[in-house]
């Protein structure tokens, strides 16, 4: 057994500022067997109830929190215990707040039976409603969290982080072995599996979930972080404004055109993008972002390394970033289970109000059996529509490569961003090459044929501003991700302040 959970509000929440909401628990009628494990179970815990409920805060923040005690009957869930959960759930949402829940529970209360059991309805229409009014929703999963509580509070929360080791899943193993007479598959129901298999955000010791709640709750503030003169002055290097921010700036884009991207060689170009030490989205977020907390997996038993899913901060601006990792597709192409990776992030954004920044860099989308088995085509299209779609404001960001469809998915958005040598084609111009002559000695001339240059982009109306590498991005590693920070930073606060885009205007940009 893990932390009780007094012990837990001494190590989380900031000193003095815990405030509990629980009032006295009521039973009704209930047996006198059931009474006598009752009064054992609050002389055992030193609780009155299996959860406790209040208001604290952590690192200065308000959060509503909601905690099991697992010494007081395994931590289950009869009625009074989900009347003060729903009571507290209800009052968070009433009163604006963050909610973070930490249960470590064997499931519903079996001197209570089935009458129990359908209170998980209430508690999981009460989560639900509170996610659906913008606020946030993080869960901790301690050891041990099985059966009910694991099948509805447990696993709906926007950011889910679990204990070091803990026995997590839905039916407990002592259960199992009695149903089935053999013990349950070792090392399957524990925090490392779960995120092994994206179902589960990260592990995070106790020590460190207070860390990770401010920082989470830092980037979902959307309200612009301050920054002093000094530190907005030394942070900025000369960068294009973008003309939803310049003042006096035309209706067009010309205002943010980089002459030295209209001089850039095609051919050039693209081999520029494809050299290995040409920095990728981990090194924009390791360079410039603030308050990363990595996010993993669809939440549905899947995970793909070569996608980045991540709340950050660039500059003042908040946002849920979808980063494609050219250098883990080196070995693992973009597959179905990374664009409904994208698809969870996307619906994630979008509850909570905060803007996506897609990132696109990537040699191609998956071509295997495997990808085809998986429905990639329909998981590129879904994307694609989500994205599109989606209800919040989007910002898409052309980092190196581009190709195909895998790439397709990630661009529409309310602004297009591009580094100079980023590019983007329906196929990598070898295989357009093969296409049309048979072989790919033709490479170099159908990459300029099909205009697939950002510059070229730019020109039609698909680009909004381009990035500048001085000479190359390789080569000014740590300069050229500030630049890109810092032109995120300016889209980012300007889509904030105008709201999310209308699918429609999204579309008509690839009109002309």
């Amino acid at each position: 057994m893990g932390l009780t959970s007094a012990e837990l509000i001494d190590l989380v929440l900031d000193p003095g500022t815990w405030s509990p909401w629980d009032t006295a628990p009521s039973y009704g009628d209930i047996s006198e067997a059931y009474a006598a494990d009752l009064a054992r179970a609050r002389e055992r815990a030193g609780t009155d109830e299996s959860v406790a409920t209040g208001e604290a805060r952590i690192a200065g923040r308000r959060v509503a929190v909601v905690l099991s005690e697992f010494k007081f009957l395994a931590g289950s869930i009869g009625r009074a215990s989900a009347d003060r959960l729903i009571a507290a759930i209800e009052r968070a949402t009433a009163e604006g707040l963050p909610l973070m829940a930490g249960p470590a529970s064997g499931g519903t209360r079996m001197q209570e039976g089935t009458p129990a059991f359908v209170q998980m309805v209430r508690i999981a229409e009460a989560v639900t409603r509170h996610k659906e009014a913008g606020l946030p929703y993080l869960v901790y999963l301690r050891h041990p969290t099985t059966g009910g509580v694991m099948a509805s509070w447990g696993s709906l929360g926007h950011v889910t982080v679990a204990e070091p080791e803990a026995l997590l899943g839905f039916l407990g193993p002592k259960v199992y072995e009695v149903l089935n007479g053999r013990p349950f598959p070792s090392g399957v129901q524990v925090s490392e599996n779960l995120f092994a298999h994206g179902l589960v955000d990260g592990v995070v010791p106790p020590d460190e979930l207070a860390g990770l709640v401010d920082r989470v709750l830092a980037i979902l503030d959307l309200r612009p972080a301050e920054k002093s003169p000094l530190q907005a002055e030394e942070s900025r290097t000369p960068v294009e404004k973008s003309p939803l921010q310049a003042e006096g700036s035309p209706a067009d884009d010309s205002s943010c055109r980089s002459d030295a991207s209209a001089e850039v060689d095609t051919w050039d170009a693209i081999t520029r993008s494809r050299r290995i030490d040409r920095p990728g989205a981990r090194a924009l977020l390791r360079i410039a972002a603030s308050d990363v907390v990595p996010l993993n997996g669809t939440g549905q038993g899947e995970r793909d390394p070569g996608l980045i899913i991540a709340l950050a901060r660039f500059g003042s601006a908040p946002c849920l970033v979808l980063a494609q990792d050219r250098r883990e597709q080196a070995h693992q192409p973009l597959g179905p289970e990374g664009l409904r990776e994208a698809q969870r992030g996307m619906k994630l954004a979008a509850g909570l109000g905060l803007p996506v920044v897609t990132v696109i860099d990537t040699p191609g989308a998956a071509l295997s059996a495997e990808a085809e088995n998986g429905g990639i085509a329909g998981e590129i299209a879904r994307t694609l529509g989500a994205l599109v779609n989606l209800e919040t404001p989007t910002l898409s960001l052309m980092l190196g490569e581009g190709n195909g469809g895998g790439a397709l998915a990630f661009l529409p958005a309310d602004r297009v961003v591009a580094a100079q040598h980023a590019w983007l084609s329906p196929l990598p111009p070898e295989g357009a090459s093969a296409i049309v002559h048979g072989n790919a000695d033709h490479a170099a001339e159908m990459a300029e044929a099909q205009q697939v240059l950002a510059v070229n982009l730019q020109q039609i109306g698909v680009v909004d501003r381009i990035v500048p590498e001085t000479p190359d991005a390789a080569d000014e590693l740590e300069a050229f991700c500030r630049r890109v920070g810092e032109a995120l930073e300016d889209e980012l606060l300007a889509l904030l302040a105008a709201g999310p885009g209308d699918p429609t205007a999204r579309a008509a940009r690839y009109a002309g």
